[in-house]
């Protein structure tokens, strides 16, 4: 019990040590300050070739800064979910960059999972309805698993969001991080093969997420129907 304890504050401890570095590195490291700056203005403009151009010139710590701007983007919601994901094949390569993405989004992942564990039904309720919690939680008691897949595989979906409500809803941790990464792989995959033409890219990542929610459509439905002829026949 104290080590579940430990390993669900330890969440909200790193999150804090990270902002806190941060920040304190902001205000009083200036060469950190200046490089922080013109980092920032290099990604709000959005594009990708600038901001893998900015990386590279990082050189061995691009890969770190590619991780942390993943687990940073749970909390960026300005920037797209596959921005650093495109940022890393651009820079890295098909395998290197898969495996980076795919690191960056489980540490993210399991960031956000326990952070949401930390909530009570209360808590979500401030920021949801009560209406809507329970739709919720009916969703991820039935179809958690193939909810958080196709989540992570459909990169225009609110796939941070579903980390923190997965904890928030005590959803098992490692069928949670399973179906993370089983979602997440054949993306993160798909995005390294075509970073390279950035619009052949974008059209891909919209049947990628069209064929994602067909699929798990089907599978509702026909699940739904299911589940309904054995409770008449009970």
């Amino acid at each position: 019990m104290e080590k579940q304890k430990l390993i669900k504050n330890s969440s909200l401890i790193i999150t804090a040590a990270i902002f806190a570095v941060l920040i304190l590195l902001y205000f009083f490291y200036p060469n950190f300050q200046q490089g922080f700056n013109e980092f920032w203005e290099v990604l709000m403009t959005g594009n990708e070739e600038k901001i893998a151009n900015e990386i590279k010139s990082y050189g061995a710590y691009g890969i770190a800064i590619i991780i942390l701007f993943i687990i940073l983007q749970m909390f960026l919601i300005i920037f797209p979910s596959w921005l650093p994901m495109i940022v890393a094949a651009l820079v890295y390569g098909i395998w290197p960059s898969i495996l980076i993405s795919s690191t960056g989004v489980f540490l993210a992942s399991t960031l956000g999972y326990f952070i949401g564990i930390q909530l009570n039904e209360n808590a979500l309720q401030k920021f949801i309805s009560e209406k809507i919690y329970k739709k919720l939680e009916y969703w991820v008691s039935n179809y958690g698993f193939w909810s958080v897949v196709l989540f992570r595989i459909s990169p225009f979906l609110s796939n941070d969001a579903i980390s923190i409500i997965a904890g928030g809803l005590q959803m098992k941790y490692v069928k949670f991080i399973s179906a993370t990464m089983l979602g997440i792989i054949p993306l993160a995959t798909a995005i390294a093969f075509f970073a390279q033409d950035i619009n052949t890219l974008k059209t891909g990542m919209y049947w990628i997420g069209g064929a994602g929610v067909l699929f798990y459509v089907a599978f509702v439905i026909i699940d739904h129907k299911k589940r309904k002829k054995q409770n008449s026949s009970q």
